[in-house]
């Protein structure tokens, strides 16, 4: 009994030990015997092969760690004699020097396992421990190239793969951006890679294909998955700051040189940047040229103003992207408004038409917008210059007010805070707030202009000049007055000012009101203290309605005592009350 309980662990362990694949063709023993005796000697070469199979996203986690680790152990030292593909195919030609065709075996073989390594980096079947093993080897042999250089080849292959899964990668790009996306080389060829996939995936989609993957349709559902991922690879590289003085980790050995010994009269800080945004240029200005789905694109005009005008070599070249964004209208002309008005201020851009198409966006649609407050913010500044002309100045301030009457209250908010700031930058339109009418003059065609009750400011025009904003008034603001809203009726208050005294005022900030909704409404309300209450408060508990002293020689107790006649004196109907005490008595009259 002893012997057959001691030998019961051993048995377990041995079953544990010796797990057979799916396929049932090796135990980990097995594949374990076959690296050890692949990294011993020669003779053992075809044990290649057999751990190249095992190399699957499906294989069991055990079997394939441990061939992944015996195949990266036999290749790394091998790495510098590997002959170039080219190399290679001549050499299996030939057939006759035994070095040369061990060399095009090595070649093949090798390019099988990048070819796997790819696969479970990839795959959405792969095991994160299997994936993060994968990723590292693979970073490997990018690295330990010949004479340390960047093998560019092999990174290509799999930045390829990448862009081409069809399942989601968000596991893999957080690996690349927390490990590898922090060395400057491997951003440097990682734009490269992502500028000949993009202009590759630009001249196979077709006019019609352009068209269906910018509205969406199933036709190009592949080619609007491989935009998406291109777009998340550009996205998590790290933006650097071109204009500061920053240190480069490289980790290749060469770093940016195609050479391979190191040049070190190049390897200069300037150099590496000038370099670097070069290739960042390119590989974003080929991304732009695809027909972008309306998700990515939203995307991307958010965080072009941060993220990638100020990394361009050159960002006056994005001046057609965002022309022609801003001309489309709605919710993209919005978010195209932040990169747009960052190459007209910084980099020189001419927009003639540019306040004609800022006062079309002025619509109640922008102020329940995602991005109302970047827009607000934007639309403050383009009119803060002194160089307004009194006309564009007075349509935007009547186009606001009109908006106030339709909007919600934090957007009633937002523009009376706005039309104060135009008040105090513009004097020559104070006349709006408040213009008289002279009656004893108003005869003729003078008097068709100012006619009392008629507004002539045209909303519908959409060219700021015919508007008729200069003969019209702010009667709107003075509506506001009234509002439902205590915050609104209590801020229209600020424009009784005189703004013209610019020494007395100071301009609202409209940061503090951009992104109210109505819940910043509500809880501004919840949270105000109010100073004075009414309140009913009695000394004692009252018996009636009314005192006696608030209408002398009335009673109002015990009024259920009190008799009813009713006499007739003519056409009226008198009803004398009179009470059973000695109260006194009223008489009502009642018309007939």
């Amino acid at each position: 009994m002893a012997k057959s309980s001691s030998s019961s662990p051993t048995a377990t362990a041995s079953a544990s030990k010796k797990r057979r694949s799916r396929g049932g063709t090796a135990t980990l023993d097995e594949v374990k015997k076959l690296g050890t005796e692949l990294l011993s000697s020669r003779a053992h070469l075809n044990h290649a092969p057999a751990l190249l199979a095992l190399l699957s996203p499906t294989a069991p986690l055990d079997l394939a760690l441990e061939a992944l680790i015996s195949l990266q152990s036999f290749f790394v030292p091998l790495i510098p004699s590997i002959p170039s593909a080219s190399a290679a195919a001549t050499a299996g030609d030939a057939g006759s020097d035994p070095e040369l065709v061990f060399g095009a075996w090595l070649r093949q073989r090798f390019d099988e396992l990048v070819a796997a390594l790819v696969e479970l980096s990839v795959s959405p079947h792969s095991d994160d421990a299997i994936r993060d093993v994968a990723l590292d080897a693979l970073m490997d042999f990018v690295k330990l190239g010949k004479d340390g250089k960047f093998q560019s080849a092999i990174y290509h292959k799999f930045l390829y793969a990448v862009v081409h899964a069809a399942d989601p990668i968000d596991t893999l790009l957080e690996l690349l951006g927390s490990k590898y996306f922090k060395y400057t080389d491997v951003c440097y060829f990682t734009y490269t890679s992502l500028d000949k996939i993009a202009n590759s995936l630009g001249s196979k989609i077709t006019g019609s294909g352009k068209d269906a993957l910018q509205s969406g349709s199933g036709g190009s559902e592949n080619s609007s998955i491989f935009v998406h991922n291109i777009y998340n690879l550009l996205a998590h590289v790290p933006s650097m700051d071109f204009q500061k003085e920053s240190t480069f980790d490289m980790w290749s050995t060469v770093g940016l040189s195609s050479k391979g010994e190191k040049d070190s009269s190049k390897d200069t800080s300037t150099h590496i940047k000038k370099k670097l945004q070069l290739k960042f240029t390119k590989a974003w200005l080929s991304f732009l040229k695809l027909p972008l789905p309306l998700d990515v694109y939203k995307e991307v005009l958010a965080s072009i103003h941060q993220n990638v005008i100020p990394s361009m070599s050159n960002p006056s070249i994005l001046c057609d992207f965002l022309t022609r964004s801003y001309d489309i209208g709605g919710v993209i002309s919005v978010m195209a408004l932040s990169g747009l008005f960052i190459l007209m201020t910084q980099h020189g851009l001419e927009y003639p038409k540019f306040y004609e198409k800022l006062y079309a966006l002025l619509t109640p649609a922008v102020f329940m917008a995602k991005h109302r407050s970047v827009f607000l913010q934007l639309l403050d500044t383009c009119l803060k210059s002194s160089y307004l002309p009194a006309y564009l100045a007075a349509a935007f301030a009547k186009r606001l007010s009109r908006l106030a009457l339709s909007v919600p209250p934090a957007g009633a908010l937002i523009i009376i805070a706005l039309i104060h700031n135009l008040l105090r930058r513009h004097p020559s339109v104070n006349f709006l707030v408040h213009w008289e009418v002279d009656e004893s003059n108003a005869t003729g065609e003078a008097s068709q202009s100012k006619k009392i009750g008629a507004d002539p400011f045209n909303n519908n025009e959409a060219d700021p000049a015919k508007s008729g904003a200069m003969r019209s008034s702010l009667w709107e603001i003075d509506t506001l007055r009234h509002h439902y809203s205590p915050a609104v009726s209590r801020f229209v208050a600020s424009l009784e000012e005189d703004l013209t005294v610019r020494a007395k005022t100071t301009e609202m900030k409209i940061t503090d009101f951009s992104s109210g909704s109505y819940a910043t409404v509500f809880r501004d309300e919840v949270r105000r203290r109010i100073k004075q209450v009414p309140l009913a408060f009695y000394r004692t508990t009252p018996t009636s309605l009314f005192l006696g002293s608030d209408f002398p020689g009335w009673t109002f107790g015990g009024q259920h005592n009190s008799t009813v006649e009713t006499i007739v004196e003519g056409n009226e109907k008198i009803e004398v009350v009179g009470a059973s005490d000695s109260t006194p008595s009223k008489r009502l009259r009642m018309e007939a």
